[in-house]
């Protein structure tokens, strides 16, 4: 069965896509996971997303924050277990992908990456009258060409040298200003009051 996407312009030969129908997912969970993983390398968003399996990186949430406490970095934030496990088998299936049509994985960069809302069914036995969670997500990569790597990589030699100059200039400090004691203000004489002419 043909699967139908909502990214246009796909490529085939540098771009490698794969999609997840019906998944048992809260919605809210996968469009924030969604947020936080796109523009990023395949490979980190994979690292990522087992740390966050593990407790370790909190998910910031910018959107649905209703009821969220801070996490340690960000305001609002949770650990989405099953989306993120749900979410990792997804890009593993499309590094699959790009490795078949023969993309070089390490250099493969997130560059679409959705949730939709799927048709809520109810719930069977028990369950009765309570809508199940469906999410359907999707994601392409596109393989980095040698000029983006480079402009990557002074973006990020920027930075370093950035944070280098500020680790390396010392806080001025102000010079120490001697203390005057104020002038005492002249004694004035009282005046002779003035009777009833």
């Amino acid at each position: 069965m043909e699967q139908h996407y909502s990214f246009e312009g796909y490529e085939k030969a540098n771009m490698a896509r794969a999609c997840g129908r019906d998944l048992p997912i809260s919605m809210k969970h996968a469009m924030e996971l969604c947020s936080m993983l796109k523009n990023k390398r395949l490979s980190d968003a994979k690292k990522i997303l087992e740390r966050v399996v593990k407790f370790k990186q909190a998910v910031p949430f910018k959107r649905f924050t209703n009821g969220l406490g801070h996490k340690p970095g960000m305001c609002a934030g949770a650990y989405p277990i099953k989306a993120s496990t749900m979410i990792l088998e997804l890009l593993n299936s499309v590094e699959s992908n790009a490795q078949q049509k023969g993309l070089h994985t390490g250099d493969l960069s997130i560059i679409h990456f959705r949730a939709q809302k799927g048709s809520r069914t109810m719930h069977p036995s028990r369950f009765r009258g309570r809508r199940m969670k469906v999410t359907h997500v999707e994601v392409v990569v596109r393989e980095v060409a040698a000029s983006e790597k480079k402009t990557e990589g002074k973006k990020e030699t920027k930075k370093v040298k950035r944070q280098e100059t500020k680790a390396t200039v010392a806080p001025q400090t102000t010079p120490s200003i001697p203390h005057v004691p104020p002038s005492q203000s002249p004694t004035h004489s009282p005046q002779p009051k003035r009777g009833p002419q």
